[in-house]
């Protein structure tokens, strides 16, 4: 008979490889084991997946024919799990009993603490025709072309200027601090895909050099990013058009200038969004802004050129304002390296697609304050921040509906109507002409100008919204973008403290606690730069709302009053 289990809450699925519950539904168990507070079963959608053991009551009256059968607690259905559907086991996901290795610490575990993590949100390059890489500004280097491991090994030159205090040096102290904390059960996880459940526990290591070290300091507010002291800013100027293949192939290039350079760079979309790829997995604890939305057709469009542009020139000021972005080495790289130079373009890209700084890593890169945060306070914060974001989001989706519907009825609706009160006023200016007496003409002309105006004013509606209505709207979009980022960077914050919780009784775990520090620090300090940039951002565009809104009144006030002169003309 199976293992069953009654549903007391109920649980979304917020990663994969988890399962969502319902309460008071049946779930079928794979054991009653709990790792890390997770059990594993099917729902009755048919779904297999990990749930929180204490979402759960495991109805007793059955297991024990379960036990009888099973070894170790372990159940016979391990051996033949159901077929996996939408949000259960996929081919990566290891089988139940390599997952219980992880778990008990055996030898050989299916997945390795120092395996490269994948970039936040799955993020895929570019493909299709917009996308390809297939010019002489590449080759077919890969990141994992010739890539040496993350742990244990340095390339040459680098000198050891940081490192992560009071790291443990050698194999056996490493061996000791992961058998007293154990690894989440569910690899699949934003907290172990970043790298943070690695580094936490004592597994990160390589060698860090002075430009690479990012240093947190104590601000009036708490942890903050220290300040770029050589800030820059990069112009993007309206693309051309560019043809390869002797006019096969077309793309659209963008002249990038650097206010530290003064040097024009020529960039293709491909080129952004493979920078984005390697910054994702550079900076794990960072929210990098996303970049405009791809489209595979009507790329050469005005409308899509403009926007597109739009949206690279808020992203290109989120990157150079923020602190540890914008000097970061790839970045640099895409910014200054010639476009006409393809041997030092190639060795810049394969030197970032091979950057040890990743995943685990990057947190050895972390420079702190003396003062370590206090942890309890660093949970409060963070959680009234997530409920802050969540708010935020939902709201700015309202707001954004909300005038994109009143831009189109300004571009149309309103066009229209204006546009029918001035031609009703012509209509009448034409039945006045028909009167031939001399003193009736001036208010004739007066009347068929009325109409002009109010033609003239529903066109004015009609172009308005490019002025202040949309500009608000790519802000929004470059939040949107900021705002589905935090939820996983919070889930890597919210790891560090679940594991730190679980060792609190456990002596010689003091590295631990200076490691979630460290990943408390750097959370903290990309929060509090988050609110810094939102302020700036929203004080401007609403100031440029606002006058444009000003702006766009008084011309219309200046027409009407134009048009009320005439009728002083009594000829």
């Amino acid at each position: 008979m199976a293992l069953k289990a009654k549903v007391l809450y109920d649980f979304n699925s917020e990663n994969t490889g988890e399962i969502s519950i319902t309460e008071n539904e049946l779930v079928t168990l794979y054991s009653e084991e709990e790792f890390d507070g997770w059990l594993e079963g099917v729902n009755s959608r048919g779904e297999t997946g990990l749930f929180p053991a204490s979402y759960v009551d495991i109805l007793k009256s059955e297991s024990a024919s379960v036990a009888s059968n099973n070894n170790n607690g372990i159940s016979s259905a391990i051996d033949s799990p159901p077929n996996s559907v939408s949000g259960g086991h996929d081919s990566s996901y290891p089988p139940q009993s390599q997952a219980l290795n992880i778990a008990i610490k055996l030898p050989t575990p299916t997945h390795s603490a120092s395996s490269a993590p994948p970039p936040r949100h799955n993020y895929q390059t570019s493909q299709g025709s917009d996308d390809d890489w297939d010019d002489d500004w590449d080759d077919n280097s890969t990141a994992g072309d010739g890539q040496s491991s993350t742990i244990g090994s340095a390339p040459s030159g680098y000198t050891v200027t940081t490192s992560l205090p009071g790291r443990r040096s050698s194999a056996q102290q490493q061996a000791k601090s992961s058998a007293t904390v154990g690894r989440n059960l569910n690899r699949f996880s934003t907290f172990v895909k970043s790298g943070g459940e690695a580094f936490l526990l004592g597994n990160a290591s390589a060698f860090v050099k002075d430009g690479d070290k990012i240093c947190v300091v104590m601000g009036p507010h708490g942890p903050e990013w220290q300040e770029d002291p050589y800030p820059f800013t990069c112009t993007i100027d309206d693309p051309t058009k560019q043809t390869k293949f002797k006019g096969m192939k077309s793309y659209m290039s963008y002249g990038l200038t650097p206010s530290h350079t003064q040097t024009q760079v020529n960039r293709r979309y491909k080129h952004f969004d493979w920078l984005y790829a390697r910054l994702v997995e550079r900076f794990p604890v960072i929210s990098v802004p996303h970049l405009p939305e791809k489209q595979a057709t009507g790329r050469f469009e005005e409308d899509f050129i403009s926007k597109r542009r739009k949206g690279l020139i808020w992203w290109m000021n989120h990157m150079t304002s923020h602190p540890v972005l914008a000097r970061c080495d790839v970045f640099q790289h895409f910014l200054t390296c010639s476009s006409n130079d393809e041997k030092a373009w190639k060795q810049g890209k394969r030197k970032a697609e091979r950057d040890e700084l990743v995943g685990a890593n990057f947190f050895l890169t972390i420079s702190t304050p003396a003062v370590p945060l206090d942890l309890q306070e660093v949970e409060s914060k963070i959680e009234g921040f997530k409920v802050f974001t969540k708010k935020m989001d939902e709201n700015s989706l309202v707001v954004n509906a909300t005038i994109n519907e009143f831009a189109r009825k300004q571009i149309t609706g309103f066009k229209k109507e204006y546009q029918k009160v001035g031609q009703s006023f012509k209509l009448l200016g034409q039945a006045f002409e028909m009167d031939q007496q001399t003193y009736s003409s001036g208010l004739n002309r007066a009347i068929a100008y009325t109409g002009e105006t109010y033609e003239t004013i529903g066109e004015y509606f009609a172009e308005q919204p490019r002025q202040d209505l949309d500009p608000i709207s790519d802000l929004l979009d470059i939040y949107k973008g900021h705002l589905s980022n935090f939820p996983d960077i919070i889930h890597v914050q919210k790891g560090a403290l679940t594991k730190v919780k679980e060792c609190l009784k456990q002596e010689g775990e003091g590295d631990i606690n200076e490691r979630c520090n460290i990943i408390s620090c750097a959370t903290l300090a990309e929060i509090q730069y988050f609110h810094r940039t939102r302020v700036r951002d929203f004080r401007a565009q609403m100031q440029h709302h606002l006058q444009q809104q000003i702006s766009f009144f008084q011309k219309i006030t200046a027409k009407l009053e134009d048009a009320l002169h005439k009728y002083d003309d009594d000829q």
